[in-house]
Protein backbone atom coordinates (compact mmCIF):
# COMPACT_ATOMS: atom_id res chain seq x y z
CA UNK A 1 0.00 0.00 0.00
CA UNK A 2 1.16 3.56 -0.75
CA UNK A 3 0.86 5.90 1.53
CA UNK A 4 -0.13 9.75 1.17
CA UNK A 5 0.09 13.05 2.85
CA UNK A 6 -3.97 12.01 3.31
CA UNK A 7 -3.02 8.68 4.73
CA UNK A 8 -0.43 10.48 6.93
CA UNK A 9 -2.90 12.93 8.31
CA UNK A 10 -5.80 10.49 9.43
CA UNK A 11 -3.28 8.50 10.87
CA UNK A 12 -1.51 12.05 12.80
CA UNK A 13 -5.47 12.60 14.10
CA UNK A 14 -6.00 9.01 14.79
CA UNK A 15 -3.08 8.82 17.34
CA UNK A 16 -4.30 12.34 18.95
CA UNK A 17 -7.74 11.44 19.87
CA UNK A 18 -9.04 8.32 18.50
CA UNK A 19 -12.55 8.66 19.38
CA UNK A 20 -12.66 10.96 16.59
CA UNK A 21 -15.22 10.24 14.49
CA UNK A 22 -14.77 10.00 10.25
CA UNK A 23 -17.12 12.54 9.86
CA UNK A 24 -14.54 14.74 11.81
CA UNK A 25 -11.66 12.94 10.03
CA UNK A 26 -13.00 13.88 6.78
CA UNK A 27 -13.74 17.16 7.05
CA UNK A 28 -10.11 18.04 8.80
CA UNK A 29 -8.29 16.03 5.73
CA UNK A 30 -11.13 17.73 2.92
CA UNK A 31 -12.74 14.76 2.24
CA UNK A 32 -16.12 12.63 2.20
CA UNK A 33 -16.68 10.29 5.02
CA UNK A 34 -17.07 7.10 2.54
CA UNK A 35 -13.83 7.72 1.47
CA UNK A 36 -11.88 8.28 4.63
CA UNK A 37 -13.94 5.05 5.71
CA UNK A 38 -12.45 3.21 2.89
CA UNK A 39 -9.07 5.04 3.75
CA UNK A 40 -8.91 3.46 7.64
CA UNK A 41 -10.36 0.30 6.11
CA UNK A 42 -7.05 0.08 4.03
CA UNK A 43 -5.22 1.27 6.64
CA UNK A 44 -6.54 -2.06 9.19
CA UNK A 45 -6.13 -4.33 6.31
CA UNK A 46 -2.66 -3.34 5.95
CA UNK A 47 -1.64 -3.46 9.62
CA UNK A 48 -0.67 -0.19 10.05
CA UNK A 49 -3.35 0.48 12.38
CA UNK A 50 -2.98 -2.30 14.41
CA UNK A 51 -5.87 -1.43 16.93
CA UNK A 52 -7.83 1.14 19.07
CA UNK A 53 -7.14 1.73 22.99
CA UNK A 54 -8.03 3.68 25.81
CA UNK A 55 -4.81 4.93 27.38
CA UNK A 56 -5.55 4.43 31.47
CA UNK A 57 -3.86 5.44 34.32
CA UNK A 58 -2.47 2.47 36.46
CA UNK A 59 -2.65 3.97 39.44
CA UNK A 60 -5.93 4.97 39.03
CA UNK A 61 -6.39 1.24 39.01
CA UNK A 62 -4.28 -0.24 42.07
CA UNK A 63 -0.82 -0.73 39.55
CA UNK A 64 1.38 1.43 41.61
CA UNK A 65 4.71 0.09 40.31
CA UNK A 66 6.15 0.09 37.13
CA UNK A 67 9.49 -1.56 36.24
CA UNK A 68 11.53 -2.42 33.78
CA UNK A 69 13.08 -6.19 33.87
CA UNK A 70 16.00 -7.54 31.83
CA UNK A 71 15.82 -10.75 31.63
CA UNK A 72 18.80 -13.53 30.38
CA UNK A 73 18.46 -16.32 28.16
CA UNK A 74 20.67 -19.11 28.64
CA UNK A 75 20.23 -20.38 24.96
CA UNK A 76 17.78 -19.44 21.97
CA UNK A 77 16.45 -23.00 22.44
CA UNK A 78 14.35 -21.40 25.00
CA UNK A 79 13.10 -18.43 23.07
CA UNK A 80 9.53 -19.63 21.90
CA UNK A 81 9.10 -21.32 25.52
CA UNK A 82 9.61 -18.31 26.99
CA UNK A 83 7.60 -16.14 24.58
CA UNK A 84 4.31 -18.60 25.03
CA UNK A 85 4.86 -18.01 29.15
CA UNK A 86 5.51 -14.14 29.18
CA UNK A 87 2.30 -13.84 26.68
CA UNK A 88 0.07 -15.49 29.71
CA UNK A 89 1.41 -12.91 32.13
CA UNK A 90 -0.79 -9.78 32.02
CA UNK A 91 1.42 -7.31 34.27
CA UNK A 92 3.29 -7.68 31.63
CA UNK A 93 2.39 -4.98 29.29
CA UNK A 94 5.56 -5.21 26.78
CA UNK A 95 8.49 -7.58 25.62
CA UNK A 96 11.51 -7.01 23.75
CA UNK A 97 14.09 -9.26 21.97
CA UNK A 98 17.53 -7.08 22.83
CA UNK A 99 20.69 -6.68 21.65
CA UNK A 100 23.31 -6.65 24.80
CA UNK A 101 23.67 -8.12 27.95
CA UNK A 102 20.27 -8.96 28.05
CA UNK A 103 18.39 -11.16 25.76
CA UNK A 104 14.91 -9.21 26.69
CA UNK A 105 13.42 -6.37 27.84
CA UNK A 106 10.22 -6.57 30.26
CA UNK A 107 8.26 -3.20 30.99
CA UNK A 108 5.96 -4.49 33.79
CA UNK A 109 2.98 -2.64 35.89
CA UNK A 110 1.61 -4.45 39.41
CA UNK A 111 0.42 -3.77 42.53
CA UNK A 112 3.36 -3.00 44.70
CA UNK A 113 6.60 -4.40 45.58
CA UNK A 114 5.36 -7.55 47.00
CA UNK A 115 3.48 -8.58 43.58
CA UNK A 116 6.36 -7.48 41.43
CA UNK A 117 8.83 -9.99 43.97
CA UNK A 118 6.44 -13.27 43.16
CA UNK A 119 6.25 -11.92 39.37
CA UNK A 120 10.21 -12.13 39.32
CA UNK A 121 10.77 -14.97 42.05
CA UNK A 122 7.75 -17.44 40.77
CA UNK A 123 7.04 -16.57 37.61
CA UNK A 124 10.01 -15.02 36.16
CA UNK A 125 13.00 -17.03 37.32
CA UNK A 126 11.34 -20.54 36.94
CA UNK A 127 11.26 -20.19 33.21
CA UNK A 128 13.07 -22.59 31.64
CA UNK A 129 16.33 -20.91 30.32
CA UNK A 130 16.24 -17.83 31.92
CA UNK A 131 19.99 -17.53 34.06
CA UNK A 132 19.42 -13.74 35.16
CA UNK A 133 16.80 -10.64 36.03
CA UNK A 134 17.51 -7.42 36.39
CA UNK A 135 14.74 -5.21 37.64
CA UNK A 136 14.77 -1.17 37.52
CA UNK A 137 11.67 0.63 38.85
CA UNK A 138 10.51 3.29 37.83
CA UNK A 139 10.19 5.88 40.20
CA UNK A 140 8.60 8.62 37.49
CA UNK A 141 7.89 8.99 34.11
CA UNK A 142 8.78 11.99 32.41
CA UNK A 143 7.41 10.81 29.05
CA UNK A 144 4.94 8.03 28.17
CA UNK A 145 3.08 7.56 24.54
CA UNK A 146 2.70 5.43 22.01
CA UNK A 147 2.01 8.22 19.13
CA UNK A 148 4.63 7.23 16.13
CA UNK A 149 5.49 9.79 13.91
CA UNK A 150 6.21 8.67 10.30
CA UNK A 151 9.97 8.91 9.14
CA UNK A 152 10.10 11.95 6.13
CA UNK A 153 6.70 11.24 5.01
CA UNK A 154 7.71 13.69 2.66
CA UNK A 155 10.57 11.55 1.41
CA UNK A 156 8.49 7.98 1.90
CA UNK A 157 5.97 9.82 -0.85
CA UNK A 158 8.67 11.06 -3.28
CA UNK A 159 10.57 7.48 -2.93
CA UNK A 160 7.13 5.45 -3.85
CA UNK A 161 6.67 8.10 -6.76
CA UNK A 162 10.15 7.83 -8.02
CA UNK A 163 9.48 3.96 -7.91
CA UNK A 164 6.33 3.66 -10.06
CA UNK A 165 8.13 6.01 -12.77
CA UNK A 166 10.13 3.88 -12.96
CA UNK A 167 8.29 0.67 -13.21
CA UNK A 168 6.39 3.01 -16.04
CA UNK A 169 9.43 4.01 -18.30
CA UNK A 170 10.46 -0.06 -17.89
CA UNK A 171 7.50 -1.54 -19.46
Amino acid sequence: MTLDTIDYKLLELLQHNARMTQMEMASAVGLSQPAVAERMRKLEQEGIIRGYAAQVNARKLGKDISAFIGVSIEHPRYNAGFARKILALPDVLECHRVTGSDSYLLKVVTENTESLDRLISELLRVIPGVTRTLTSIVTSSIKEGSHITPAAPEEQIARQSRKGSKKRKSQ
